[in-house]
């Protein structure tokens, strides 16, 4: 593992976001959900797809808090600009399962 600086670290802007909606994303080469996030006044809404079909249907998403990065460029998912990537981490059988805050935050607020 490279280690990386505090100011390294800094530079990473993960943001607590609601879902606001989750849709199927039947052009994604692996399972995969369009996810509306608000961010907040300061950041707004980003969209994002993300592989979290085994854990999470569309449904049951929406208004739930989440941790993403909000700094990452743009990128191009099939028919999809991807505006921020929503963290997660890997269970046992390699199948995502998002970060959350276990608490409400206000919407926008930094990871520190």
């Amino acid at each position: 593992m490279d280690p990386i600086t505090f100011d390294d670290f800094l530079k990473v802007e993960l943001r607590v976001g609601r879902i606001v909606s989750a849709e199927e994303f039947p052009q994604a080469r692996k399972p995969a959900y369009i996810l509306s996030v608000d961010y907040g006044e300061e950041i707004g809404m980003r969209k994002c797809s993300a592989q979290i079909t085994q854990h999470y249907k569309p449904e049951e998403l929406a208004g739930k808090l989440v941790v993403g990065v909000v700094n990452f460029p743009k990128k191009q998912i099939g028919p999809l600009m991807s505006e921020c990537l929503v963290t997660g981490f890997h269970d046992e059988n390699n199948h995502v399962v998002l970060c959350t805050p276990d608490m409400d935050v206000p919407l926008g607020t930094k990871l520190l």
